[in-house]
């Protein structure tokens, strides 16, 4: 069965769709098979990993508000051992079209359970909200990955997202665990990103991912080639911590 991971903060440009992308090139790099949910209506996930959203007839708004199977929501990427339920725009519109359906928290659950098996991990790129996307997003998963830049602005918006994890996995996810931190855009000569990197390490020691995102500029010309850094430049700084993230979460999963 796999694992799924939601990879959320309701603070936007945190690094969230970065990380989802290259951390899923990294585990398929490593010979896994990886599912990506893009479940943000700007759609960057998808287009990121070489998907033309244009063309696109089944989505995952499709498929939660019910009009098409789960099978039928999955893409093939261009990239090995990678898939994607690609996003968009109507994604917006299904906040309001899922508020009058039974069970709306778990419509995202539904679609991923009969895709678990062939995967060995799923992860979901959530929106920059805490509307009912995000929520289904963490109600489907195992667990969740917060990405956090090196700002103070970053460390203000984490007690809404804890809180509201709180709420999901008192109410509709009681698997639900905090996977870990990860710091991102991570600039060691700067003392404040230091500084930063210490409190986080101190308030939630063990969670906090030893691995830290170093800023990189291949992280981000690579999005622009529709490519993870991985395959744009293999030997690239980004490229190389996004696979030192994804050894560190396989081996905490063993």
């Amino acid at each position: 069965m796999g694992k799924i991971i939601a990879l959320a903060n309701q603070k936007g440009g945190v690094g969230k769709t970065t990380t989802t992308i290259n951390l899923a090139a990294s585990l398929a790099a490593l010979e896994k098979s990886v599912l990506v949910v893009d479940a943000d209506p700007q759609a960057n996930a998808s287009s990121g990993l070489g998907i033309d959203i244009r063309t696109l007839k089944c989505t995952v708004y499709e498929g939660l508000i019910g009009r098409c199977k789960p099978a039928d929501a999955v893409m093939k990427t261009p990239f090995e051992n990678i898939d994607i339920i690609p996003s968009h725009i109507n994604l917006v519109g299904a906040e309001l079209e899922m508020v009058q359906m039974d069970n709306r928290e778990k419509r995202l659950r539904d679609l991923l359970n009969p895709l678990r098996e062939k995967y060995d991990y799923i992860l979901i790129d959530c929106s920059p909200s805490l509307g009912i996307i995000t929520v289904n997003a963490l109600t489907a998963s195992d667990s969740v990955m917060i990405p956090v830049q090196c700002e103070y602005f970053a460390l203000e918006g984490l007690s809404k997202l804890l809180n509201t994890i709180k709420i999901i996995k008192s109410k509709l996810n009681t698997g639900l665990e905090i996977e870990g931190f990860v710091l991102t855009m991570y600039d060691s000569r700067l003392r404040l990103h230091n500084q930063i990197y210490e409190e986080v390490k101190s308030h939630f020691k063990e969670l906090v991912f030893d691995t830290v995102i170093q800023r990189n500029i291949t992280l981000s010309e690579s999005q622009s080639h529709a490519k993870p850094a991985l395959m744009y430049d293999a030997g690239s700084r980004g490229a190389i911590n996004h696979m030192q993230l994804a050894q560190e979460l396989i081996e905490k999963n063993n």
